[in-house]
């Protein structure tokens, strides 16, 4: 694998990881254990959520799916829960009751990178990470979700999948979806090789007023802006393409190690140009 494209793997999978000293450690049970640097008090407002969700329909719960814009609890195909990505709150919350208490940690802006916002972060188990934002962004979204593997265990030591889109896990074979998206819902920073891929696999968080977005997902692959895509044209040549190509298509996406899902993320635009 390239020096490029283990730059861009890396800086996805520690966005999220900003402050806290070393890496999740997933004890049995699928509890992450305490560490000294991480401040695991005052994890849930003593505040009512927006969502309103029962012990016992929570123990029903056997996967997580992050969507474009919302967080969504189920029962085989059933929903117990639909959480907006604009309410933080009800996300933190009921996902504390669903999967025990969380790591945490305080961010400053840029600590996760170029783009990242202030906020705090939650980590369960070292699969699922949610940075709470201390300002919702200009998009809407109060909260950033990262799929980090693809199950995590319960409060109760249940095991929960962990799903994007069309049951899209960390650890699936996307060659099938990457060949079939078109080239302004993909984007490469790999080389040689190797490949590593950014893909949309659902859009939403439409643009502010002025068009533009906030988001960089270069700020989490750490890439080059001047990289060519799989055309092998320049990322800055597409920006004559028209508005889409400037804004970036924004929404849920999957970060891969050639073609294998490594991370999953909303929000996560691709081809995004504004700098913060």
């Amino acid at each position: 694998m390239t020096p490029r494209t283990l730059l861009a793997l890396g800086a996805a999978a520690v966005a999220f990881a900003a402050g806290t000293v070393g890496t999740d450690v997933t004890a049995p049970g699928g509890a992450a254990p305490a560490a000294a640097a991480e401040d695991r008090s005052d994890v849930t407002s003593t505040v009512q959520p927006l969502v309103r969700v029962t012990d016992r329909e929570l123990r029903r719960v056997d996967t997580v799916e992050l969507d474009a814009e919302t967080l969504v609890l189920r029962r085989g195909d059933a929903t117990v829960a639909d959480l907006p990505m604009r309410d933080a709150r009800s996300t933190v919350s009921l996902l504390n009751r669903l999967l025990g208490t969380p790591s945490r940690t305080q961010t400053a802006i840029g600590d996760g990178g170029a783009c990242f916002p202030a906020g705090t972060t939650y980590t369960w188990g070292g699969a699922i990470r949610v940075a709470a934002l201390d300002t919702p962004s200009s998009v809407g979204n109060a909260v950033e979700i990262r799929v980090l593997r693809d199950s995590v265990r319960s409060r109760a030591g249940d095991r929960i999948e962990l799903t994007g889109p069309d049951g899209v896990q960390v650890g699936d074979d996307v060659s099938d979806e990457l060949d079939a998206a078109p080239r302004s819902d993909k984007v490469s920073f790999g080389s040689g090789d190797t490949q590593a891929w950014q893909l949309l696999l659902e859009p939403g968080w439409a643009p502010d007023e002025d068009g533009t977005t906030t988001d960089d997902p270069r700020a989490e692959h750490g890439a080059d802006p001047s990289q060519t895509d799989e055309s092998g044209a320049a990322d800055g040549d597409a920006a004559e393409q028209g508005t889409t190509d400037e804004q970036g298509a924004n929404g849920v996406s999957a970060l891969t190690n050639d073609t294998e899902v490594t991370v999953i993320g909303s929000p996560m635009p691709v081809h995004a140009r504004r700098s913060c």
